[in-house]
């Protein structure tokens, strides 16, 4: 197939393809996240838009004021290759800048000549599925500035950036920067908080513009895909939001039979609702730069202007690369906080850890120094519980309340070890008459064999936020099918008093008490260890315990038993002649010596204690105190008076234990 077939193929199926047409008037109230914004099919009038293939260089699509800006119109470009507007090198250059990034937005100046004259475009590449698109804008001359004083513009807040110490610092010497360059009425820098709501931060508002300086906008103000959208694309202006859009011809793309992708377009149309949003605010025009942290959006620097108003690309691009600076002194402040909280947490995380290790067990380490244990987390009050045994440190509910808690918990948890909430009178409205001591949770399971728990508390803050215009108040319009979406109208000052709240708890305070549970898991395995090692030695221990008592009973008794023998044998052959006093002396080295076999036989027995089972039997106790007497009467004659006043009993037990 030649190149002349392949276009005829083209311009077949753009001859198939309709125009497209806005079909908001069907958005209804819960569908806004789902305005396909990014496919609007439209674009801005201060540019013009070219898509075109790749490989054969033939355009696809093309913005319908195509002749305002290039002399043609589209049904005359469409289908014909790029050489029809542009020369071999500047194609390559577009070429270039196509492939210099897959997933950016690549800016490039051309210069053309239409009819008669020379002008100068200002231009955006970016690849959008199978296509390449090239958008143009005519460039603008700043009226007071030339590209020497825009340097000297940036050069100064860049210095001032670098040097600021808090975020706040931070906010203020942007805006100052950007509104000096701009020149916009109102420059401020709008945060985006956890639940996508934001509140303005810092402000810099032209004489008569009303101040947005701390008020707070929901999140449904700024959609989901809008988002993503502002993730995407650093600087998004929109010169004139009353400016009527203009279509693409055709609505969808001859390869891919889809509508074109203008997320990375930088002329891609207003919504109408966007539009609306901005006319109930009183603005015309508006620019809009992004702050991001980590790849994540983390606010906006928000530009606004009574009257339609457009920038030179030397000022957009000053005002893009300092929302480069500004999002990487960001990241750098916030991650420096961060950092530092982490290593305070890690500082009261070991200590608390060195003090439970040596602690026979984890009750005795919560009591050593609770307030390390509630500093962890930033809590007020810390609950320990283990089975049915509940020990609280600070301010706590009642222990009469956490059983029916951790009943709750471990359905809420599941399988999981930690459950966090900032809102647990809402959550779990059994707590509201404890909502002073107990309005935020944090439960950690650490065992659910043994039934152990921690939980931290947080007592209620009430706060008054500033809202922007009534958050929750309805936006819709009755159509007569149903309510349609429509933007807020009212940006009035409206207080809310936000209660049954704590204060949230911090991404590395949950890290801080799973980094706690890992531990403790830690030193009960360590204890486990030890004990093993104790009973190794044990069982050591008690065999050389039975070796030795083998020696003693086997190799000590034989002497024992040739002096009792000897001692019989001296009886019996002389006993006459040893006398009264040498026969008692006779007698008293037998028992002495029998009552030495008794203890050692004892001794044997003693060794094996656990090992085999106790033997009880009747033992009469002043049998065994008269030889314990006859010992004494031995080794200190004379030196001890010992007095017996009444018979002692029989007592049943294991006589070697006594």
């Amino acid at each position: 197939m030649t190149s002349l077939d392949l276009i005829s193929q083209i311009k077949a199926r753009i001859a198939t393809l309709t125009d497209p047409e806005l079909a908001t008037s069907d958005l209804t109230l819960t569908s806004c996240d789902r305005e396909p914004i990014h496919i609007a099919n439209v674009i801005q009038p201060h540019g013009v838009l070219i898509a075109f293939a790749e490989d054969n260089r033939v355009i696809l699509q093309v913005s319908d004021n195509s002749e305002a800006f290039l002399g043609h119109t589209p049904e005359d470009i469409l289908g014909k290759p790029l050489l029809m507007l542009l020369s071999h090198e500047q194609i390559e250059s577009v070429l270039s800048c196509a492939n210099a990034d897959f997933e950016q937005v690549s800016i490039l100046r051309l210069t053309l000549t239409i009819g008669w004259t020379s002008q100068c475009f200002e231009c955006l590449v970016h690849r959008s599925d199978s296509v390449i698109v090239l958008e143009m804008e005519r460039s603008i001359q700043h009226p007071e500035m030339n590209a020497f004083d825009f340097y000297k513009c940036v050069k100064a807040p860049i210095n001032q950036l670098q040097g600021s110490h808090s975020i706040a610092q931070l906010s203020r010497q942007a805006v100052m920067a950007i509104y000096e360059i701009t020149k916009f009425d109102r420059v401020m820098i709008y945060r985006f908080d956890e639940d996508g709501s934001g509140h303005v931060i810092a402000e810099a508002t032209s004489e008569g513009t009303e101040p947005f300086l701390g008020l707070h906008f929901p999140a449904t103000d700024i959609p989901k895909q809008a988002m993503e959208l502002y993730r995407l694309n650093s600087l998004r202006i929109i010169p004139d939001a009353l400016a009527k859009p203009v279509v693409l011809k055709p609505s969808l793309n001859p390869i891919t039979g889809k509508p074109l992708d203008m997320s990375l377009s930088g002329l891609r149309g207003v919504s109408p609702l966007h539009t609306e949003y901005l006319e109930n605010m009183g603005v015309r025009s508006s620019m809009s730069i992004s702050i991001l942290r980590d790849q994540q959006l983390w606010g906006l620097i928000a530009c606004h202007h009574h009257v339609p108003k457009n920038l030179a690309y030397e000022a957009r691009t000053n005002c893009e690369f300092l929302g480069q600076v500004l999002s990487l002194q960001v990241g750098s402040k916030v991650d420096a906080e961060d950092l530092n909280y982490k290593m305070k947490l890690q500082t009261v995380h070991n200590r608390f850890v060195n003090t439970v290790a040596i602690c026979r067990t984890l009750g005795d380490g919560l009591k050593q120094n609770p307030t390390d244990l509630m500093e962890l987390t930033g809590s007020s009050g810390v609950v320990f519980c283990e089975s049915t045994k509940i020990e609280s440190f600070g301010d706590t509910p009642p222990h009469s309340t956490i059983e029916g808690l951790l009943k709750w918990v471990d359905q809420t948890i599941g399988e999981d070890a930690i459950y966090s909430t900032s809102t647990l009178v809402t959550d779990y409205p059994e707590f509201l008459p404890y909502k002073n001591v107990a309005s935020g949770l944090i439960a950690l399971r650490i065992s659910r064999a043994q039934q152990i728990y921690l939980l931290w508390f947080r007592p209620e803050v009430i706060q008054t936020i500033n809202w922007a215009g009534e958050p929750t108040k309805s936006t819709g319009i009755d159509t007569g099918k149903g309510q349609r979406i429509a933007p807020r109208k009212s940006f009035d000052l409206w207080k809310e008093a936000v209660q049954l709240k704590s204060l949230p708890w911090k991404a590395c305070e949950i890290e801080a008490a799973l980094e706690l549970r890992s531990s403790i898991i830690g030193v009960v395995l360590q204890k486990s260890d030890e004990l093993a090692l104790l009973n190794t030695e044990l069982e050591r221990s008690n065999i050389e315990l039975d070796s030795f008592a083998y020696v003693a009973s086997h190799d000590l008794k034989e002497p024992l038993r040739g002096i009792f023998n000897y001692s019989t044998f001296l009886l019996e052959d002389y006993g006459t002649q040893l006398g009264e006093d040498g026969n008692h002396k006779i007698n008293t080295l037998m028992r002495l010596t029998q009552r030495m076999e008794d203890l050692i036989n004892s001794l044997l027995h003693y060794s094996q204690i656990n090992r085999t089972e106790l033997n009880f039997q009747p033992v009469d106790i002043g049998v065994l105190l008269e030889n314990v007497l006859d010992m004494f009467a031995v080794s200190q004659p004379g030196d001890i008076d010992f007095q017996i006043p009444r018979p002692l009993p029989i007592v049943y037990c294991d006589q070697s234990q006594i």
